[in-house]
C-alpha cells in the first residue's frame, strides 16, 4: 500500500492492494512517513474504504483520539451483529463522527433535544434497545456520560445499516413512511388494528427487508405469488388495503412494486 497523504502520526491516507483509497488508523502509522512510501502494514490497526470524501474523512478522523474510535467502532458493531447486519466504512466513519461530536457537545455544556424517540421506539424497538446498550457501554468506559436520548441517534444509524440506505437521513426518509404506513393501517382498521402487537411488529420487520430489497430490485418473491392468489379470493378487503400500501410504497421510492408483494 502507498502512503497518499499523512494526517497525523496515527491516520494516514493510502492506496490500498486494490488501488482504492482508503482511510488507515494505528498508533505511529504516520510517524516520520512521507506521500509515496510504502505503508507498514503491521502498524494498521483499523482500515475504512469509501466510496467518496476519504481525504476529508481523513481529517476527522485525525481529530479524534484513537481510544474513542475503537471504543464507538466496537460498541457500535457488536450492536449491528446482534442485528445480523454488517456494517461499511461509511456507516462507521458517520457513527464514530456523530458520537464523537456528541461528547464534545456535552463537554461544551450543549444540551440537545431528540424529539424521534417515541417513533424509534414504535418503528425500530430491537434498534433502539441495542443503542440503549450501545450508550450504557460507551458510558461504562468513558467519564463523558451520554445522555439516555443519545440512543435515538444510534438506533437511527443501526436502521440505516439494516435497510442499507446511503445516509441517516435516508433511513429516517424510509422511517417516516413506514410510518405513514401504519398510520394507513391504523386508520383503516381502528381499536382492530394493535400496533403494539407482535403482528404489528412483524410487519415493520418485513416493511424495513422490503426497503432494503427494493434499493436492489428484488421485490419479486416465488412464494408471494401463490399467497397473493388465495389472498385475492379469500380475503378481499385485506388484500385491497394491501394494494392502498403498495400505491403508497410506489409513490414515495418512485419504483414498480408487483401485485405479488401485497401478499406478504
Amino acid at each position: 500500500m502507498e502512503i497518499l497523504r499523512v494526517f497525523n502520526n496515527n491516520v494516514i491516507l493510502a492506496r490500498d492492494e486494490l488501488g482504492r483509497e482508503a482511510v488507515l488508523t494505528g498508533r505511529g502509522l504516520g510517524f516520520q512517513r512521507k506521500p509515496g512510501q510504502e505503508v507498514d502494514a503491521s502498524q494498521v490497526v483499523r482500515r475504512y474504504v469509501l466510496a467518496q470524501n476519504a481525504e476529508s474523512v481523513g481529517e476527522v478522523m485525525a481529530a479524534i483520539p484513537l481510544e474513542r474510535i475503537a471504543l464507538i467502532e466496537r460498541t457500535f458493531r457488536a450492536a449491528a451483529r446482534d442485528l445480523g447486519t454488517t456494517v461499511p466504512s461509511s456507516t462507521i466513519v458517520a457513527v464514530v463522527d456523530h458520537v464523537n461530536q456528541a461528547m464534545e457537545r456535552l463537554a461544551a455544556g450543549i444540551v440537545m433535544e431528540y424529539p424521534l424517540r417515541a417513533e424509534a421506539a414504535h418503528l425500530h424497538p430491537h434498534e433502539l434497545h441495542l443503542a440503549e446498550r450501545m450508550v450504557a457501554e460507551l458510558n461504562r468506559a468513558q467519564e463523558i456520560q451520554l445522555p439516555d436520548g443519545e440512543a435515538v441517534a444510534l438506533a437511527l444509524h443501526l436502521f440505516t445499516a439494516a435497510v442499507g440506505a446511503p445516509s441517516t437521513q435516508e433511513a429516517v426518509a424510509q422511517s417516516r413512511l413506514i410510518r405513514q404506513i401504519m398510520d394507513l393501517l391504523v386508520s383503516t382498521y381502528g381499536d382492530d388494528f394493535d400496533i403494539e402487537s407482535i403482528n404489528a411488529a412483524r410487519f415493520i420487520a418485513h416493511l424495513r427487508y422490503f426497503l432494503a430489497r427494493a434499493r436492489t430490485n428484488q421485490v419479486e418473491d416465488g412464494i408471494a405469488v401463490a399467497v397473493a392468489r388465495v389472498l385475492r379470493h379469500d380475503r378481499p378487503h385485506a388484500y385491497q388495503v394491501a394494494l392502498r400500501v403498495k400505491e403508497l410504497l410506489e409513490l414515495r421510492l418512485g419504483l414498480t412494486v408487483s401485485d405479488d408483494e401485497t401478499a406478504t
